[in-house]
């Protein structure tokens, strides 16, 4: 697998090469140069999960590793089920969160912890990452207690719930958190900086986990055919998949689905109040504003690392603007989006509501269509019993987790803060 940076096109990596960059030279992301559909694929939706995610992702890593390593890694990697659950009619909701973490977010650091394990040769790494809700979970669990590899996180200061937070900041060990006081787009800048900080970056061996490493990408690649495989032979090829959208990549790896091949009919990128995108789309102007602060915290996010490659495959043509949509969803929007899925026997937290109601506004009624739930009701525990005046059940793994201390450290929004600290950590 070819790569190039989105920014320097002049940047040509391999696969391993992407995986243990992170991020290319002048904050570029890498994407395949190539991207051919696959074969036979009726036969592949008849296979199981990780048979089939072994052959979409030996089919787009290529001859670089071996069909044993990639399902080697697969298996070590997904470990729990996507189920699709059917809502209503022609409405069916891609449960993500049955992961240790309870968020989508474990499919894809669980598969990137197997590609460094495989790749690192026991060279030291550090793990540089910022989080606006469950990339830290994820990539914490992930990652813990693994040999030669530190793991350092920022997360925006009391902007993230309380379960979110502590089944990272409880860990210890090679997992170092940082509360930042600012936005989730601070935290994202000061990673950003750390990446162009050639002594850092070199004395650190540093690498990024977030939806910008391409081993997560490719991983989240794989749930969508699942999804689709659950769905009815006869109604295969009518998915409309609507993709809650902070940092683009998830919406991002359906897009790669549909150009190797899954019949994705329609794409909904659906932001909160966070609506560059859907801004964008109507008038072909980025123009970020100030995050706002948000009940689907995990998708405060002004400016998306994962836009450019999105943009990419609509630009070039392959995914057509026709097919896809972005609206923004509001606060009572995304209370009342709650309450109706309550209302039709089915229980979600707020990022879930905001993808059912994008889905809505275009879903035409010969398509079936999929709505992710990107996490448990129970991450985001005050918010669900408001609105829906419930008292959740507690999952166990949140529940150890709540009761632990937090051992993060306060850092203002500060580049060189953060540099002296990790310096004098890890250096």
């Amino acid at each position: 697998m070819r790569l190039y940076n989105l920014k320097d096109d002049s940047q040509v990596v391999s696969f391993v090469e992407a995986v243990k960059t992170g991020l290319g030279r002048n904050q570029g992301v890498f994407f395949p140069q190539q991207l051919t559909p696959l074969d036979n694929m009726d036969a592949l939706l008849e296979m199981d999960f990780v048979s089939r995610s072994t052959q979409v992702l030996t089919h787009l890593i290529g001859d670089e590793l071996s069909p044993n390593v990639v399902a080697e890694m697969v298996q070590g990697a997904f470990t729990f089920p996507a189920p699709l659950v059917h809502v209503a009619d022609n409405l069916h909701c891609l449960e993500l969160f049955h992961g240790p973490t309870l968020a989508f977010k474990d499919f894809g650091g669980r598969f990137m912890a197997q590609c460094l394990a495989q790749f690192s040769n026991s060279e030291k790494v550090t793990i540089l990452t910022a989080t606006s809700g469950d990339t830290g979970a994820a990539v914490a669990h992930a990652f813990y207690g693994k040999e030669n590899i530190d793991v350092v996180i920022l997360y925006p200061e009391g902007k993230i719930s309380e379960a979110q937070q502590k089944l990272f900041t409880t860990l210890g060990n090679n997992i170092h958190c940082y509360s930042v006081k600012g936005s989730f787009d601070d935290c994202q800048a000061m990673v950003k900086q750390g990446f162009l900080d050639d002594e850092l970056k070199t004395r650190l061996r540093l690498n990024s986990a977030n939806s910008i490493n391409i081993s997560r990408l490719l991983a989240q690649v794989c749930y969508y055919f699942e999804a689709v495989a659950q769905l009815p032979k006869a109604q295969r090829d009518k998915a409309h998949i609507s993709v809650p959208s902070g940092n683009f990549g998830n919406v991002c790896a359906a897009m790669i689905a549909s150009l190797i091949g899954l019949p994705i009919q329609k794409l909904s990128a659906t932001t909160n109040q966070n609506d560059t995108v859907p801004r964008f789309i109507a008038s072909k102007q980025w123009q970020p504003h100030e995050t706002q602060e948000s009940l689907s915290n995990a998708m405060d996010v002004s400016r998306p690392n994962n836009w450019p490659r999105v943009q990419t495959m609509l630009d070039s043509g392959r995914f057509s603007y026709d097919d896809f949509f972005s609206h923004a969803v509001d606060e009572e929007q995304t209370a009342l989006a709650m309450r109706e899925l309550q209302s039709m026997g089915y229980q979600a937290e707020p990022h879930t509501a905001i993808a059912y109601e994008g889905l809505k506004a275009d879903l035409a009624p010969e398509h079936q269509g999929i709505f992710l739930a990107t996490a448990h009701p129970a991450k985001f525990q005050a918010s669900v019993e408001k609105i829906l005046n419930v008292e959740l059940a507690m999952p166990k793994a949140l529940s150890d987790a709540l009761a632990k201390p937090c051992l993060a450290e306060p850092m203002s929004a500060d580049y060189q803060q953060l540099r002296q600290a990790l310096l004098a950590k890890l250096g």
